[in-house]
C-alpha cells in the first residue's frame, strides 16, 4: 500500500523541525523546499534560506509575517517521535525526489537523451539519512586493519617487486591506469595482468575498445601457452593443449568488444548480464582504454578531453566500487612525453583530471632498443595507498610470447649498465643518445672508410674520441 503524505503531514513535519533544531540538522542533508505541498513550499524555503544565513531557525512570529502561514509547537516530545519523524520525514523526501525524477527522466526519454536517466533514477532511489557514523578510531584497532586485510585485501599483480612499491599489489574498488604513448604496450601490460589474475583463480573481463576479440585472444594464447605468435598457427594443437591446460586450474576469462565511445552504463549492463548467464561473479576488469569512453552523466563534446576524462574517471571508480572489482584501464601520453624519460602529470593525455581521480597511475617506458633486449620500465606516478611515488620497476619482457615477467628485486639491478648508478633507474643510466661499442680491427676493414664522421651503428659519437680511435686503429695495422 502506498503511504499518503498529505498536507497536514507535511505541516507537522515542520512544525517538529521548529520545535528541535536537532532534528532540522540531522535531515538537513535530504531537506529539500520543492519536495513540500505548493502551500507550505513558500515556508519551507524560508526555514532552509534563514538557517543557511543566520545559522538558526526563525521563529514563529518570523515565519508567520513573512509567510503568512502559522506553525504550531509540538510539546512533549521525546525520544520515539524523534525516531519516528526521521523515518517517516526520511521516506516522504525519496518519493518525493523519485517522484521529480520520474518526470524528468520522461521529458529527457522524448528527447532521446537515454543515458543520464539511469542515473537520475538512482540518485532519487539512494535519498537517506546519514546512519553511518564513521570509524572509532580508538575502539578496535585490531579489527580495523584486519578488516582491511581480509575484506578489501591486495590483490598481487603477479610481479613481486611491483606489489612491494604497492604495499601488497592493487585493491577492490581503485582504479588503476597504465599511461604510455601509441605502441608503448598498453594492451601488453592489462593482458599480461589479466593472465596473472586468472592463473590466481579470479573471474575477470577484459573490455577492449580498440582491437578486436580475436586479435586480443591470439595475444593472450601466446602468453599462456609461452610460444611465439609467428609459431601459434604451425602447431595449434599443442596450443590448444597449453590452453585448456592452463583452464583447468585457472579463473574464468571473457574477452568483449565494444565500439568506441561506448559509455559506463554499457559496461555496467554488460556485467550485470554476464553474471546472470554464468552465475560467476566478476573479479577483475580491464577497460582498454579510457580515452575511448564516454561519460554518461554529462554532455562532454569529445575535444575536451579534461571534462571528458574528469567524468569517466569518476564513473569508472564508482563502477570498480559498485562490483567491489578490481579495476584497470589505461590513457595516452601526450607529445611533449616522447623525448622524455622522467614522465610526470603534465604528460597524461587529458591533464590532471583523470589522475585526480584514479588511485594509482604507472608511467610505461619502453624503447625499440629496450624491447629488443626484452626490457620495459613502470614509473609510479600516483600511488594513494603506498609511498611508492616516483619509483620505478623494471621488468623482463619475452618479445616472442609476449610475457612480462618481474626478474626480482637482484634483476632490477642487473638492468643497469656496469659501473652505472644503483638506486635510479634503467633510463636514468643511459641518457645520452646511446653507447659506443669498441670496434675489433679486421681484415679488409677501414675504419675511416667504412665508419666515416657517423660513429658505430649510427650513434652520435664525440669527434675527437672518434679521431683518437681511427689513429689508433690504423697505428696497429700498418
Amino acid at each position: 500500500m502506498t503511504k499518503e503524505y498529505n498536507t497536514d503531514l507535511q505541516r507537522l513535519f515542520l512544525e517538529m523541525m521548529m520545535s528541535d533544531a536537532e532534528s532540522y540538522v540531522r535531515v538537513q542533508n535530504i531537506y529539500n523546499p520543492e519536495n513540500f505541498d505548493r502551500s507550505l513550499r513558500e515556508v519551507a524555503r524560508f526555514i532552509k534560506q534563514h538557517s543557511d544565513d543566520h545559522k538558526t531557525l526563525p521563529t514563529y512570529e518570523q515565519i508567520r509575517a513573512t509567510t503568512g502561514v502559522e506553525l504550531q509547537p509540538v510539546p512533549d516530545m521525546r525520544e520515539g517521535h524523534y525516531d519516528w519523524f526521521l523515518s517517516e520525514f526520511e521516506g516522504f523526501s525519496r518519493r518525493q525526489e523519485l517522484e521529480r525524477a520520474i518526470l524528468k527522466a520522461a521529458d529527457l526519454l522524448e528527447k532521446g537523451e537515454y543515458d543520464p536517466v539511469e542515473k537520475i533514477i538512482k540518485d532519487a532511489v539512494q535519498i537517506s539519512l546519514t546512519k553511518d557514523m564513521g570509524t572509532d578510531y580508538f575502539a578496535d584497532p585490531r579489527a580495523r586493519l584486519l578488516k582491511i586485510k581480509d575484506n578489501n585485501g591486495q590483490v598481487s599483480t603477479g610481479w613481486p617487486t611491483m606489489d612491494k612499491r604497492l604495499f601488497g599489489g592493487m585493491n577492490r574498488g581503485e582504479l588503476n591506469i597504465f599511461a604510455g604513448g601509441s605502441g608503448s604496450g598498453k594492451s601488453l601490460f592489462m593482458q599480461n595482468i589479466a593472465i596473472n589474475w586468472m592463473q590466481q583463480g579470479l573471474n575477470g573481463v577484459f573490455l577492449t575498445l580498440e582491437l578486436s576479440e580475436e586479435l586480443t585472444a591470439m595475444r593472450m594464447d601466446a602468453m599462456v601457452a609461452n610460444m611465439s605468435t609467428k609459431e601459434i598457427f604451425k602447431d595449434l594443437d599443442t596450443l590448444e593443449m597449453k590452453i585448456r591446460m592452463v583452464g583447468k586450474k585457472s579463473g574464468k576469462l571473457r574477452i568483449k568488444y565494444m565500439p568506441a565511445q561506448s559509455n559506463v552504463n554499457q559496461i555496467r549492463a554488460y556485467l550485470k548480464e554476464l553474471e546472470i548467464q554464468t552465475g560467476q561473479k566478476t573479479d577483475f576488469i580491464m577497460v582498454d582504454y579510457l580515452d575511448l569512453v564516454m561519460p554518461v552523466s554529462a554532455k562532454v563534446s569529445p575535444s575536451d578531453l579534461f571534462v571528458k576524462d574528469k567524468y569517466v574517471s569518476e564513473e569508472l571508480r564508482n563502477l570498480a566500487r559498485e562490483f567491489n572489482i578490481l579495476m584497470i584501464t589505461a590513457s595516452q601520453l601526450n607529445r611533449s612525453a616522447v623525448e622524455e624519460i622522467e614522465f610526470d602529470h603534465s604528460h597524461i593525455s587529458g591533464g590532471i583530471s583523470k589522475i585526480n581521480t584514479a588511485d594509482n597511475v604507472f608511467g610505461i617506458f619502453t624503447s625499440r632498443a629496450m624491447r629488443e633486449r626484452g626490457r620495459y620500465q613502470i614509473q609510479l606516478m600516483k600511488t594513494r595507498s603506498s609511498s611508492g611515488v616516483g619509483t620505478k620497476v623494471d621488468l623482463e619482457f619475452n618479445i616472442e610470447s609476449l610475457r612480462i615477467t618481474d626478474p626480482g628485486e637482484e634483476g632490477q639491478e642487473s638492468f643497469r649498465p656496469a659501473g652505472g648508478p644503483t638506486k635510479t633507474a634503467i633510463l636514468d643510466s643511459i641518457k645520452t643518445t646511446s653507447t659506443m661499442i669498441e670496434p675489433q680491427p679486421r681484415e679488409g676493414f677501414d675504419m675511416e672508410r667504412d665508419v666515416g664522421s657517423h660513429g658505430i651503428g649510427g650513434g652520435s659519437v664525440d669527434s675527437n674520441r672518434l679521431k683518437n680511435m681511427i689513429a689508433s686503429l690504423k697505428k696497429e695495422k700498418y
